[in-house]
């Protein structure tokens, strides 16, 4: 595999997102060498703990813990150096809640020590307008974004989830320096599932996202290696990278 499509492959990260390790596990053999960054989420976590960061050694990928914390700021600081001590080398990313506001956020980055970087969730993509209305938010999930982006980024984060609609505008509004994460990321033939507000990684990726989290149309294809590689392939294409 050429150095391009190695770097278009670094950016492809692939939810472990299955009720049992034993799954997941074959799941992450079975990408292996297919994806950049493999994602340990809750329910992995809560019933699987640390032997569920094992999962990144077998896929040979980089480790995104998908925790997103949400907690008084000294808990979350708590939870996040308990993280750090636990960590493997390959954990790389830990999610919280933008929501949790500034203090809760500067405790996080101040407890990760640089050992891994924070990432603030901002408006989860499985959220839109209607939805944020009903939990007395009066503003689009555009704006919404943007707002507790600016606030992550003023606490020190440098790492933000949004969904690809909103990635175009975070990179104007935060600069060269942010690391965008996108999920919500769905090939042109793909079904939305319960995420709103999507687009191809193509797409994505003109638009200025870094990682693009692509779960479903991986995991349910009949050959989930060769959907990573496609996708790949149209991460690479939309950087401008021919392979070799």
């Amino acid at each position: 595999m050429s150095v391009v499509s190695r770097s278009a492959r670094s950016r492809l990260v692939f939810p472990l997102d299955y009720p049992t390790l034993e799954d997941a596990r074959a799941a992450a053999e079975c990408v292996r060498g297919h994806v950049g960054m493999v994602k340990v989420g809750l329910e992995l976590f809560v019933r699987y703990g640390s032997a569920s960061l094992e999962l990144a050694d077998v896929a040979d990928a980089d480790l995104f813990l998908d925790l997103k914390l949400h907690d008084i700021p000294a808990t979350v600081a708590s939870a996040v150096a308990n993280v750090v001590r636990c960590a493997t080398s390959r954990l790389r990313l830990l999610t919280v809640h933008a929501s949790g506001g500034e203090a809760m956020l500067r405790a996080a980055v101040d407890a990760a020590q640089d050992t891994v970087s924070i990432v603030a969730v901002t408006v989860l993509t499985s959220l839109d307008a209607s939805d944020l209305r009903s939990m007395g938010v009066d503003v689009t999930p555009a704006a919404q974004v943007e707002r507790l982006a600016s606030l992550a980024h003023d606490a020190g984060a440098r790492h933000f989830v949004c969904s690809p609609a909103e990635a175009a505008a975070l990179r104007a509004l935060l600069g060269s320096d942010a690391v965008l994460i996108t999920p919500g990321v769905r090939p042109a033939t793909a079904e939305a599932g319960d995420q709103k507000r999507v687009t191809t990684p193509a797409d994505a990726i003109r638009a200025g996202a870094d990682r693009l989290v692509v779960g479903r149309p991986i995991r349910t294809a009949p050959d989930p290696a060769a959907a990573a590689d496609a996708i790949v392939a149209e991460i690479a294409e939309a950087l401008g990278e021919v392979d070799s």
